[in-house]
């Protein structure tokens, strides 16, 4: 029997994780315009043998608090669209998934759809969607709404969305367009085939106007822990992006998610659990304390405070910073998150101010500090034990933090047997051990139109 082995994304911001990672000398301070930049982080991915690089992404500037603002980098200032990026490093690239966020909130089906399919065709069959509903009121304003949508009824557009994006997907045969000079036939009539959804949120004729992809459907990747969120990706996800900060969490959220999978008549292996890893390496544990420490030496407070405020969905600025977390109310936007971080205050007596330093890197991800031995342990016993099967590696500081992991880490991990010495296939499916679906191998889908006709 093949040793299981475990996958890994590249999980890249700009300058990377820290939230004061753009102030570090070896920091790329343009990075999230520098195409150069993105094409050597992708190519080091691929180099240390990556099942994908992930990009996450907002659609809109998060926060009004120009003094903490303007002294920050990551919450969606001064990047690409991550779609328009991936389309381009799919040229440079030939072997690592292109995984790119996508909010089902702000944007329709169709486009959904279109986009994809076009991503996996010029990729080969490699582009992946990480489904997100959006949380954050600055972007709802960006969209003709004053504040975000209430957690329900963006989780039911997204179930609704991501069937019909599949049913658009599969809409052409594989063998649809046959392009036959000879006869004068683009496609075979027979084969055209409108896919007429009519549901609560949503009417779509369809069919798609690209051909099915070489991944015959998009994998799909999702990151939400609350109740719905696990729903939705029990049903419909191909790997689940998720925050647990010991290894007693990863085995519930996973023994959570695999004992949903029969209900959807779907078994384990269907859907990957690959949790969020904030690795600081050094050859020596003294070595890899420095350099976190130097990290957080510069932290602006305000950018901390308000960091950690807008994952917990509160203003803390008005709270003694030395003093407790206060009880909040519950978060309509990062809900799994905030249950992260209070869970956290708690536990370990956080002051406001420590919780927000603590968040700077990991944003409540799992941190760990330590050589490339301590770190493929961390790794390798969280895999072993039915915490993940494989983890986002979100470097600190880019390209160096990436660099190190590819030249530090990898081959540790390929010494134990836990990770691969080549790639076996070729699209990001081959990579995650997934079988491509056949055309109409739906999700176990809702009856939209008999909802839609009974409402």
């Amino acid at each position: 029997m093949t040793k299981r082995q475990m996958h890994l994304g590249a999980f890249l911001y700009p300058t990377g994780h820290h939230v004061a990672a753009w102030r570090h000398p070896n920091a790329q301070a343009d990075a999230g315009v520098n195409i150069a930049h993105y094409r050597h982080l992708a190519q080091v991915a691929e180099r240390g043998l990556f099942d994908l690089i992930f990009l996450a992404d907002g659609v809109g500037v998060r926060g009004d608090d120009l003094e903490a603002l303007s002294r920050t980098a990551i919450r969606y200032v001064g990047q690409f669209e991550p779609l328009t990026l991936l389309s381009a490093l799919s040229q440079v690239t030939t072997h690592i998934g292109l995984v790119a966020t996508v909010s089902t909130t702000y944007n329709d089906p169709y486009t959904i759809a279109r986009k994809f399919a076009s991503l996996d065709h010029l990729s080969g069959g490699r582009a992946g969607w990480n489904l997100v509903t959006s949380a954050d009121d600055f972007e709802a304003m960006n969209f003709g709404l004053d504040h975000q949508l209430a957690h329900a009824d963006r989780y039911a557009r997204a179930e609704e969305s991501v069937d019909v994006v599949a049913r658009l997907w599969d809409s052409w045969p594989d063998d649809a367009f046959s392009r036959d000079k000879a006869s004068g036939r683009f496609f075979r009539p027979e084969a055209f085939a409108p896919i007429h959804h009519k549901g609560p949120q949503f009417s779509v004729r369809g069919p798609l106007n690209v051909p099915r992809s070489p991944q015959g459907r998009t994998v799909i990747f999702q990151a939400g822990s609350s109740e719905p969120g696990k729903t939705l990706a029990a049903r419909t996800a191909d790997a689940v992006f998720t925050a647990t900060q010991t290894v007693a969490e990863g085995q519930e959220y996973y023994t959570d998610l695999k004992r949903r999978l029969p209900g959807f008549g779907r078994g384990a292996d269907a859907i990957k659990v690959m949790p969020g890893i904030f690795p600081v390496i050094g050859r020596t544990r003294a070595e890899a304390e420095d350099k976190f420490a130097e990290l957080q030496a510069l932290v602006h407070p305000e950018v901390a405070i308000s960091h950690l405020s807008r994952l917990v969905g509160a203003d803390l600025s008005g709270y003694d910073p030395h003093g407790p977390l206060p009880d909040l109310p519950q978060s309509q936007g990062y809900i799994s998150r905030q249950k992260v971080l209070t869970d956290r205050a708690r536990r370990d007596n956080l002051s406001i101010l420590d919780l927000a330093l603590s968040m700077a890197g990991a944003r409540g991800h799992w941190q760990m500090t330590g050589t490339p031995a301590d770190i493929a342990d961390a790794l390798q016993e969280r895999f072993e034990n039915g915490a993940a099967d494989g983890f986002n590696i979100m470097a600190p500081v880019l390209p160096g933090g990436l660099e190190e992991f590819v030249d530090l880490v990898i081959p540790e991990l390929q010494r134990r047997g836990l990770y691969r010495t080549g790639y076996q296939g070729t699209t990001l499916r081959d990579h995650l051990g997934l079988p491509r679906p056949a055309a109409g191998e739906a999700f176990a889908a809702k009856d939209w139109d008999n909802r839609a006709a009974a409402e």
